[in-house]
């Protein structure tokens, strides 16, 4: 069998049916050092810095993002780059908020 090359929200949002807090979270894809998933927090967002890159691309929702100090509104189609190891998070987001998380590089980032 041939694993699945395009994954939608959708089917990214059963796999994460029933979880709460930062457990809303489910990789789709991993090749490499390169892994994907939908990010669907509820009420706040936990999460801490990553030893990745990453780039979210919003999918649903509004709401700002925190990174470094530095605070920016975002809504759909947005992408939000952020280094290895920079403290950032989601707040004040909508209900129907989710992300696409791409993860990749090395631990402590590309240069």
């Amino acid at each position: 069998m041939t694993p699945p090359f395009l994954f939608t929200p959708a089917s990214a949002m059963a796999a994460i049916a029933g979880r709460t807090g930062i457990q809303r979270f489910e990789y789709m894809i991993r090749h490499g050092s390169m892994k994907a998933g939908l990010y669907a927090p509820q009420n706040r967002d936990e999460q801490g810095p990553h030893k990745q890159d990453e780039l979210y691309v919003v999918v649903t929702g509004t709401g700002t993002f925190e990174k470094a100090g530095q605070t920016q509104a975002f809504g759909p189609g947005d992408l939000i780059f952020v280094e290895a190891g920079v403290e950032h998070r989601f707040t004040g987001f909508s209900n129907d908020f989710t992300c696409w998380a791409i993860f990749w590089g090395p631990d402590g980032g590309e240069a």
